[in-house]
C-alpha cells in the first residue's frame, strides 16, 4: 500500500549569491570554477558546495543548488561539512559538527591547484581539541574534498565516528516528474571499506554519472542517514533540517569511523575508530570524478586505479551453484578472509589477463563478507548472501505460507477463512488485525503478498497439495468476496467498524488514522494495484489446468482464463485513475492477452488488446510515463517496457530500459547490487514503519523483468544482464530457511535485519518465478559464464546446467535463442558453435507432467531455431515424455 504525497509543480529558488544576515557589506558572490570534467561552485562564506555541474551539461547539477536559499543556515548538511565524535583519555564522548551552529570560516590562502582553503575549527563548536583544515583542490583532472585532522594538544583524542555529508540532489518535492527526471539524482554506495565508493546517477539514467571516491585512505566504512532533525533525539548531530518524507529520501554520510555510534545492527563493515598522538595529523576526503555513463562506471574506476571487484553472476550464492569473483588492483593481495568463516570458500582459478579470480562457493547461510588486503594494508570488502539451492527455496516458501500462514478460522467476522495472510516472524502469528487494515485484509501489497507468492510458486514448482489448498481459497475466499462478480476487487476485506464489532479490535492500537479504513472503504473498488494480484492467481491456475495433468481439479483452465480476462477489464472499468499508470506485476496482463490469444478467444483478447493500446498510447505523449500514486516510483516501469515493446515503440521501451538504470545499481554488495531504489514502503507493509532504504523490496525483481527482456534483445550489453540478475536473486535473500519471506532488509546500522512481516514481499516473488531462468553468455573479457547454471567446455561444445530453480527458461546468447517451457524441466543443455546446434536435455515425465510443452523465440533478431520433434500446438511444440531423459535438438534454419 502506498499513499499519495504529492509533487507539486514549480522549483525552489536559486541562490544568486549571498550576503550573512545582517553584515554592512555583501559577500562575493559564488564563482564557478573549472576542475576536469566538473564545474565547481562552493559557498563564499562557508567554502560548502553549492553547485556541482558536468561542463557538458552547465545547466544540470549534481547537489540541490536550487534550494539554496530554502537551506541556508544552521542544521542544514552540505558537502564540504564534517561530524566528529571524539573523547580525550577518560573522558566522555563529544560530539563537533561544522553546521550545527555555522559561523563564517577563517579563510586561508589558496590559488594554483588550491581551489579554496579554510580553518574549520571555530564552527566546529566550542571545545573541540583539534583544529581542522579543509581544502578543495583540483587534482588530476578532478575537484577533491580534504580535511586534514591535527592534535595540537598534550593528550591523544580518540575519533569513534567521523562522517563526511554527502548532499547531493535526490529530491522530489516540489517537484513534477519530468522536473525530477531531469534535475534529481541518485546515490547508491558500494559500502567497500578502502575501495568504497558512491555513484549518483541521474534519474534519466542518460550520463554522464558522477563518481564520490576515497582521497587517500578514507574507507566508506558505513553509509549513514542523516536522520531528520526535528525528530532526533536531543543533542544528536547526526542530523539534518531537510524534511524527510516520500517525496525525499534524506542525505547520508560517508562513515570513516564508526565505532562510538553504539548500533544494535551488525555492520556491513568491522566498526573502527582511531587515535591522533600529540603532534599527529589525519588526511580524509574525496574525490568527485564524471564517469560518460552508468555503464562506463567500472571503466572509470579501472582508469582512476582503483580496486575493481566483478563478481559473475552475482554476489547471492545458492550452496550448489558456485560464483566467481575477478578482482583488478593494482596491488598484490596479501590475504582473503571471510567472515563468517564458515559461510563461503574462496579457490583461486585461473583467470584473464590483469584479473585475479576465485571461485566462490556457498558453505554456509546468510550474510558474508570476503575482506580482500592488500600490499598496502588497505582492505576490500565484497558482500555475500548464501541461500539455499533455488528449488529448495522455492520449496520452503510453499510450504510455510500453506501451513504456518493459512488462515482457516470458520468463526473469523470478516469472511477471510480460507486465507493465506500476513505473518509476523518475530511472535511467529499469523497477522490478523493491523491498523493498517489492509495488512490483514488479504488485498493491496501489503496484504495480499503472501498468498500472491504462494499462487506464484506453483508456476514453476507446482506441488499437489498446495494447490489444492490455493485452488479452495480461490473459489471460497477471492472469488465473491474479494472480488465481485463483474470482478471489481476490494482493497481489504478486514476493516475497522467498532460498532459491528466491538470485541475484536486490540485497544491498545491506534485506530483513528487515515490507515483504519471502515468497511465503506475497504470495500472500494478504484485502486487499480489490486487487480494484478487476483488476475495472477486466475492465471497461474490457468497455465496449471491447461499444461499440467490432474493438478487442477475444481474448474478447467477456460473458466481461470475467463475469471484472469474479467479481473483486466474490471480495472480499467472499476480502476481507470491510477490504471494510467503501469502496475507491479502488470506483465501478467501481457501474458493474459497473448494466452487469449493462443486458445482463439478473439473477442477478450481483442478488447483486453484495445484498452492495453489505450494505455500505451497515452504513455507514448508522456515524457516519462512513470506516475503512480506516489510522487516518484519503481513500481510502473516493469509494465510500461512491456506494453512499448508489445506495440512496436522501441523508443519508448529505451528510455523506461535506461530509467531502470538510473535507480537499479550493479555494485559488489548483495544488498545493494540489482536493488531497485526503495524508501517508503515499510510505512504500509512493514512491521517497522519508517522512511528507509529497503534492500530488495518487491522492486528489485520486478525490474529485473524488463532488463532480462532487455539483453535477449541486445546480448552484447552484459550489464543489463548483470544488473537484472543481482534484482532477481535479491528477492531470494528475503526467504528465511524454513521459508518465511520477509518484506524486506533494514538497511540502516541500528537495525540490520529483515523486517518481521511478510508484508508486500509476494510482488517481488512474482518477479523472480516469472524471471526464472538460465542464461548462456560468452564475454569478451570473462569468457563462458553461466547466469543461473553452472558451465563446463568440452570438446566443441559448452554445456550448461540450470540451477536457477524454475528450469523452464533458457537464453543460449551467442546464438540468440530463447527456450521456454510452459510445461517440461531442462536437465541440461549443450551449445555448439560450429554446427549452431543446441542439444536440450528434458527431465523425465511425471504423474503430472507427461509431455513438454517447447517455445522456441530468437528476440534479439533473426528466426527462431527449428525443433527436431514434436506436435505443433497453441504455439507450443508439445513433445511426449518418457521415463528417461529426453534430448531435442535445435538448429539455425
Amino acid at each position: 500500500m502506498r499513499r499519495v504525497l504529492t509533487a507539486c509543480s514549480g522549483v525552489a529558488a536559486v541562490l544568486a549569491g549571498g550576503a550573512m544576515l545582517g553584515a554592512a557589506t555583501p559577500a562575493p558572490g559564488p564563482v564557478p570554477q573549472v576542475a576536469g570534467a566538473l564545474t565547481v561552485t562552493l559557498d563564499p562564506l562557508h567554502q560548502t558546495l553549492l553547485h556541482l555541474s558536468p561542463r557538458s551539461e552547465p545547466d544540470f547539477d549534481f547537489v540541490p543548488g536550487d534550494r539554496a536559499a530554502a537551506r541556508r543556515g544552521d542544521g542544514y548538511a552540505q558537502i564540504g561539512d564534517l561530524h566528529l565524535r571524539l573523547r580525550s583519555p577518560g573522558g566522555a564522548w563529544r560530539d563537533f559538527s561544522s553546521y550545527r551552529h555555522r559561523v563564517p570560516v577563517r579563510v586561508l590562502p589558496a590559488g594554483g591547484n588550491v581551489l579554496a582553503r579554510a580553518d574549520l575549527t571555530a564552527t566546529m563548536g566550542a571545545g573541540l581539541p583539534l583544529s581542522i583544515e579543509r581544502a578543495w583542490l583540483r587534482d588530476r583532472g578532478a575537484p577533491v574534498l580534504r580535511f586534514t585532522l591535527h592534535n595540537r594538544g598534550t593528550t591523544p583524542v580518540e575519533i569513534g565516528a567521523l562522517g563526511m555529508p554527502m548532499v547531493f540532489d535526490n529530491i522530489i518535492t516540489d517537484r513534477t516528474l519530468e522536473q525530477a527526471h531531469a534535475h534529481a539524482s541518485f546515490v547508491d554506495p558500494y559500502i567497500g571499506n578502502d575501495a568504497g565508493y558512491l555513484q549518483v546517477t541521474r534519474l534519466s539514467g542518460k550520463g554522464p554519472a558522477l563518481l564520490v571516491l576515497p582521497d587517500g585512505r578514507t574507507p566508506l566504512e558505513q553509509y549513514r542517514i542523516l536522520r531528520d532533525a526535528k525528530g532526533a533525539a536531543a543533542g544528536d548531530i547526526f542530523t539534518d533540517a531537510t524534511k524527510r518524507q516520500q517525496t525525499f529520501e534524506g542525505f547520508y554520510d560517508w562513515m570513516v569511523a564508526s565505532r562510538a555510534m553504539a548500533d544494535a545492527g551488525q555492520p556491513w563493515n568491522p566498526a573502527t575508530g582511531f587515535t591522533l598522538a600529540p603532534g599527529e595529523r589525519r588526511s580524509i576526503g574525496v574525490r568527485l570524478v564524471s564517469a560518460p555513463s552508468i555503464r562506463a562506471i567500472e571503466a572509470t574506476l579501472q582508469a582512476e586505479r582503483r580496486p575493481l571487484a566483478i563478481g559473475l553472476p552475482g554476489y547471492v550464492v545458492p550452496t550448489d551453484s558456485p560464483a566467481d569473483l575477478f578482482v583488478r588492483a593494482d596491488q598484490a593481495v596479501r590475504g582473503v578472509a571471510v567472515t563468517p568463516a564458515d559461510a563461503l570458500t574462496l579457490t583461486p582459478v585461473a583467470g584473464p589477463a590483469g584479473w585475479r579470480r576465485w571461485r566462490v562457493t556457498g558453505t554456509g547461510w546468510g550474510r558474508a563478507r570476503v575482506a580482500i588486503t592488500y600490499a598496502d594494508g588497505s582492505v576490500q570488502s565484497v558482500h555475500y548472501y548464501v541461500t539455499k539451492p533455488l528449488a529448495q527455496v522455492s520449496a520452503d516458501l510453499g510450504r510455510f505460507a500453506t501451513t504456518r500462514q493459512w488462515f482457516d478460522d470458520p468463526a473469523d467476522p470478516f469472511r477471510r477463512a480460507p486465507a493465506i495472510l500476513t505473518y509476523d516472524r518475530d511472535t511467529n502469528r499469523i497477522v490478523t488485525q493491523d491498523k493498517r487494515v489492509w495488512i490483514a485484509g488479504m488485498s493491496d501489497e501489503g496484504g495480499g503478498g503472501s498468498w500472491v507468492a504462494a499462487i506464484m510458486k506453483q508456476l514453476d514448482h507446482p506441488e499437489r497439495q498446495e494447490v489444492v489448498k490455493l485452488e479452495h481459497m480461490v473459489d471460497a475466499t477471492v472469488l465473491g468476496k474479494l472480488q465481485t462478480a463483474s470482478g471489481g476487487v476490494k482493497k481489504s476485506l478486514f476493516y475497522y467498524d467498532p460498532k459491528a464489532f466491538a470485541g475484536y479490535y486490540d485497544r491498545g492500537t491506534d485506530w483513528s488514522t487515515w490507515a483504519s479504513w471502515n468497511r465503506k472503504q475497504a470495500d472500494d473498488l478504484g485502486r487499480s494495484y489490486n487487480y494484478p494480484h487476483v488476475a495472477v492467481g486466475h492465471w497461474v491456475l490457468y497455465r496449471l489446468a491447461r499444461h499440467h495433468a490432474g493438478l487442477v481439479t475444481r474448474h478447467d483452465w477456460r473458466f481461470y482464463l475467463t475469471q484472469a480476462a474479467r479481473t483486466t477489464v474490471a480495472m480499467m472499468r472499476d480502476a481507470p485513475h491510477y490504471a494510467q499508470f503501469g502496475q507491479m506485476e502488470g506483465e501478467v496482463f501481457l501474458e493474459i492477452l497473448t494466452d487469449l490469444q493462443r486458445e482463439g478467444m478473439t473477442a477478450q483478447a481483442a478488447e483486453i488488446e484495445a484498452l492495453m493500446r489505450a494505455r500505451a498510447d497515452h504513455w507514448r505523449t508522456l515524457a516519462y510515463p512513470f506516475g503512480s500514486e506516489m510522487a516518484w516510483d519503481s513500481t510502473g516501469q516493469p509494465e510500461v517496457y512491456a506494453w512499448m515493446q508489445h506495440f512496436g515503440h522501441a523508443r519508448e521501451a529505451a528510455v523506461t530500459r535506461e530509467v531502470i538504470l538510473g535507480y537499479d545499481p550493479t555494485v559488489p554488495h548483495w544488498g545493494y547490487n540489482g536493488n531497485a531504489r526503495r524508501y517508503w514502503d515499510f510505512l504500509y507493509g512493514g512491521k517497522v514503519p519508517r522512511i528507509e532504504r529497503q534492500l530488495h523490496h518487491y522492486g528489485s525483481a520486478l525490474n529485473a523483468v524488463p532488463l532480462f527482456d532487455a539483453f535477449r534483445r541486445d546480448p552484447a550489453d552484459l550489464h543489463l544482464l548483470r544488473v537484472a540478475y543481482g534484482g532477481f536473486m535479491g528477492g531470494i535473500t528475503n526467504i528465511d530457511r524454513d521459508g518465511f519471506a520477509s518484506a524486506a532488509f533494514h538497511s540502516e546500522p541500528d537495525m540490520m535485519r529483515w523486517d518481521a512481516y511478510s508484508g508486500d514481499y509476494g510482488m517481488g516473488y512474482f518477479g523472480h518465478a516469472y524471471a526464472a531462468a538460465t542464461y548462456l553468455v560468452r564475454d569478451a573479457t570473462f569468457g563462458w559464464l553461466g547466469f543461473g547454471g553452472t558451465v563446463g567446455e568440452a570438446g566443441a561444445g559448452v554445456e550448461i546446467v540450470p540451477h536457477d530453480g524454475a528450469r523452464t527458461r533458457l537464453f543460449v546468447a551467442p546464438a540468440g535463442q530463447w527456450i521456454t517451457l510452459a510445461a517440461g524441466t531442462i536437465a541440461r543443455a549443450r551449445w555448439l558453435p560450429a554446427a549452431r546446434r543446441i542439444e536440450l536435455t528434458l527431465d523425465p515425465a511425471t504423474a503430472t507432467t507427461p509431455a513438454a510443452h517447447l517455445l522456441v523465440e530468437a528476440p534479439a533478431g533473426g528466426a527462431p531455431y527449428t525443433i527436431d520433434r514434436g506436435t505443433a500446438e497453441r504455439g507450443f511444440t508439445t513433445i511426449a515424455l518418457s521415463g528417461a531423459p529426453t534430448t531435442v535438438a535445435l538448429r539455425a534454419r
